[in-house]
Order: C-alpha cells, then sequence, then structure tokens
C-alpha cells in the first residue's frame, strides 16, 4: 500500500483563524483517516458537543427610550412644573394650570370628556378603578358614575386641594400605562397655555438601550431575543429586542433615495443602575448551531488537496481526518466527520 508524505510546511488564513498547510494529500484508498507521525503538536485540545454562537456587535445608547409630549387640554396660566428627571405615579400632578393640578391615573384608554353623574361607559370604570386605587372608597367599582362616585371624587378634590365639585373636568386627567419620567420642560413657569401646548416631553421610567442598523442586518433584530450589553465600566448586563421599528429618512435633494433603517430597543430584566445616558455596546446573535462538535480553529489542518483536516492524538500516535467546516465563533469552529467524537484529542499545531 502506498503512502503518500505528510509535512507541516506553512499556514493559510481559514475562517478568520490560522490553518496549517499539509503537502502530499492524505494516504490512498483508507478513506479519510490514516496513521502517520505527525509533528509536534502541544498542546492538544479537545473535541466538544456544544451550542456554537456567534456574535456580531454594534454601537448603541442607553437611555430612556422615545420622548412623548404632553400638551394640555386647558386654558390658562401654568403655575407649577416638576423638575426634569422627576418620576410621577399615579395620583401626583403633572403640572399646574391656575395652581390647580392636572393629576396622572394608570390606563391606556385616554380621558375624552367630563365624568359626571348619570355617564356610564369603559372611561368611567376606569376612572373609578383609580379612584379606589387611591384610597377612595364608597361606591362600586363598575362602568356606571354615581352619585357614591361623586361623593368619592369630592373626597380627593378635597385631598387635591381643588374645588369639591364632584365631576372631573376634561383636562384634570391624563392616563399612561405606568409612572412617567419628566425628560424636558417645554415651557417656563408662567406662561400662557391654551388646549394643545406642550408643556412637557416624557419617557418611561425604564432604561432601554437603542440600536440603529442597517436593512442588510435585518436578520439580527429579532423580537424577543436575548442579547449582550456591554456598560462604559465593562460590566456586560443580558438584554432583550422589546421592540423593532422601521425608520425612514426623507432625501433632502430631488433625485436622492429615502433611507430605510431599523431602530431597535432593548428591555433589561434588572435595570443597570448609576448610569443616566451612556454610550453602549450591543452582542447580537448572528447564527447559531446547537449540539454540534467543536475544535479550537488553530486545530484546523488545511489539506492541499483541498479543504480542512485534524490531527486526532491517540496515545503516542497521531492521524489525519479530513473534516467539514461549518460555523466559526469565539476561537471554536463546528466539525463533521464519521468516527469523530466529544472527547477525542486533536493536535495544536504551535
Amino acid at each position: 500500500m502506498r503512502r503518500s508524505m505528510i509535512a507541516v510546511i506553512g499556514t493559510l488564513a481559514a475562517g478568520g483563524a490560522t490553518a496549517f498547510l499539509l503537502v502530499g494529500g492524505l494516504p490512498e484508498n483508507e478513506g479519510d483517516s490514516a496513521r502517520a507521525g505527525g509533528a509536534p503538536t502541544t498542546p492538544t485540545g479537545e473535541i466538544t458537543r456544544t451550542t456554537l454562537v456567534d456574535k456580531e456587535r454594534h454601537d448603541g445608547s442607553l437611555g430612556y427610550g422615545d420622548t412623548a409630549a404632553l400638551r394640555t387640554r386647558l386654558s390658562g396660566t401654568v403655575t407649577w412644573l416638576p423638575t426634569e428627571g422627576a418620576t410621577i405615579k399615579r395620583g401626583k400632578p403633572l403640572y399646574k394650570i391656575d395652581n390647580d393640578p392636572v393629576v396622572l391615573l394608570y390606563g391606556a384608554l385616554p380621558a375624552y370628556r367630563t365624568l359626571s353623574p348619570g355617564l356610564d361607559g369603559p372611561d368611567v370604570e376606569l376612572f373609578e378603578k383609580n379612584l379606589w386605587a387611591l384610597g377612595h372608597r364608597g361606591f362600586t367599582v363598575d362602568d356606571e358614575y354615581t352619585s357614591a362616585t361623586a361623593d368619592a371624587v369630592q373626597q380627593w378634590q378635597e385631598d387635591l386641594g381643588t374645588d369639591e365639585t364632584g365631576t372631573v373636568e376634561l383636562g384634570r386627567i391624563v392616563y399612561a400605562t405606568g409612572p412617567i419620567r419628566v425628560a424636558d420642560r417645554s415651557v417656563d413657569l408662567g406662561a400662557g397655555a391654551q388646549p394643545g401646548t406642550q408643556l412637557l416631553s416624557t419617557t418611561g421610567t425604564g432604561r432601554v438601550a437603542t440600536v440603529d442598523l442597517e436593512m442588510s442586518d435585518q436578520r439580527l433584530a429579532k423580537k424577543g431575543a436575548e442579547v449582550d450589553v456591554t456598560l462604559p465600566d465593562g460590566k456586560t448586563v443580558t438584554g432583550k429586542i422589546i421592540n423593532v421599528a422601521t425608520v425612514i429618512d426623507e432625501a433632502s435633494n430631488p433625485g436622492e433615495d429615502d433611507t430605510t433603517t431599523l431602530t431597535v430597543t432593548i428591555g433589561f430584566g434588572t435595570t443597570p443602575h448609576g448610569l443616566e445616558e451612556a454610550s453602549v455596546g450591543v452582542q447580537f446573535v448572528a447564527s447559531q448551531r446547537e449540539n454540534v462538535l467543536t475544535v479550537p480553529v488553530n486545530a484546523l489542518l488545511a489539506l492541499a488537496e483541498g479543504g480542512y483536516g485534524l490531527q486526532i492524538v491517540e496515545g503516542a500516535t497521531t492521524r489525519i481526518v479530513a473534516v467539514e467546516t461549518g460555523l466559526f465563533a469565539d476561537g471554536r469552529v463546528e466539525i463533521t466527520s464519521d468516527g469523530l467524537t466529544a472527547g477525542m484529542k486533536v493536535g495544536v499545531p504551535a
């Protein structure tokens, strides 16, 4: 049986790493493996079965997400505004017009009419749930605004220091799905206000990271996917993609194309502390292969006849096995070949 000589003579770039080149080919008539003396191979690596994940890094920013404009529905003079950065919770004033507060309540249905005895509807029920949550009792929480509701409203208005009318004027309550943060004041104290005047810019209270991606990176933006976020202090925290929005920037000059990008919003189970706004690095999962055999990338041998092989170390002997490569990630590479199993030792040329 004729054997071909195998010798390590140099290196080739492969998959972003270095593979050693074997000259002379594999032994004839023995499939993909053969006994060979092999070059010194210290240290050795190991074939492992694992999930291989390839990640792609993009720059992002840590903040509180998009801002929303808070506009009044009342006319008068602005007599009080919260400080920038303040958090407003249920039952607390957002601002004051003519020294009467406009109060935040929780809910998804916007206030759209004055509430008074005799009315019914889902807006009445939502208001009564909030009134009950604020500690005012003596009525049944349902969709009917009764005289008992009006009595509880008068108690609430007394606590607020406003006229005890028993009715809720349109514009005196504002609904949000939860606490809100004041991002910016839009007017100064003493300014005149009319319905539609913007008084504040607000955000949510939870910190989020945002990343702008090109459309070619759309594969990375999978809602619900986990990502790794590296903070300015070097600490890495896990986040989850909670929203993906398509943003179209119109061309400024005739004949130019509009620019389309993706804005990815990432939420956190545990909010990063000590940072208001900062630049962060976000690692997205680009590819993932589960339950595959892997070896260190530098264990690959580039075969002269093409493709790659591994030097399998079995005690004092070695053999070369041709392999097919798959995903490269974290210094390891997916490999497939008949007869290879996890735990086998492979040579790692120095």
